[in-house]
């Protein structure tokens, strides 16, 4: 039994992981926003913890607790984060510091701390994190221009982990996932042929497999998950 660290764990996503992992016989500590609670039920007890993720002290402090509390992380699914559109004309500094606030910092925060911890434990560890399409094409990021930028920032990121966690079997992968079909998305683009899109469940599975024993020869940082889209 590992123990899987997921933030987010109240979205889509964060669901369906949470449920791939107990199914797998893991134990799953979710890191939600301060006074949340997982809105669903699980089949196994799952170990709450709330940390406003924008918060750099608050979310030092809540994973140390939860070393404290669990001893290791095994694997962190990091998958807190936000969406805007926006044109090179129409984005704003704001706008930009709002999603690298989203996307990178929560990632930054949670993540560096999780390092930090898994280049001491014996086995090492395992760190995924969620960039995005645009970040990776250029005309998929001239209508969201400071998502793009921001979740730019992950990949970097997940170099750099690599870079100094590969003599401590420390992996960090990136998952790029297309559209994800959730109700929020589908709300959103009511007109859309969801047919194309990922399902939550299927990108679980994969993440669990390239965090598993069986995965543990998987050095790609990028996974590219985006179905028939």
């Amino acid at each position: 039994m590992k123990n899987i660290l997921i933030t987010g764990a109240g979205g889509a996503l964060g669901k369906a992981c949470v449920m791939e992992f107990i199914k797998k016989g893991h134990h799953v500590i979710a890191l939600l926003s301060p006074g949340k609670k997982l809105p669903y039920e699980t089949p196994a007890p799952v170990s709450v913890y709330n940390a406003d993720l924008m918060n750099e002290d608050n979310t030092l402090k809540v994973v140390d607790q939860i070393i404290t509390d669990h001893t290791s992380i095994d694997v962190a699914l990091l998958l807190v984060g936000g969406f805007a559109m926006g044109s090179l004309d129409n984005t704003d500094g704001a706008m930009i510091k709002k999603m690298i606030g989203l996307n990178f910092d929560t990632t930054y925060y949670t993540g560096s701390k999780v390092f930090n911890q898994m280049i001491t434990q014996p086995n090492g560890g395992r760190i995924v994190m969620v960039g995005a399409k645009p970040a990776l094409e250029p005309i998929a990021a001239t209508s969201k221009v400071a998502y793009a930028l921001s979740k730019s920032l992950i990949f970097k990121l997940a170099e750099i982990f690599n870079e100094i966690g590969k003599d401590n079997n420390v992996v960090s992968t990136v998952i790029v996932p297309s559209i994800i079909n959730t109700e929020d998305n589908r709300k959103a683009m009511p007109k859309a042929d969801t047919a194309a899109w990922v399902q939550p469940e299927e990108i679980a599975a994969i993440v669990a497999f390239a965090t598993s024993d069986q995965g543990a020869t998987l050095r790609e940082p990028i996974i590219k998950i985006y179905g028939k889209s």
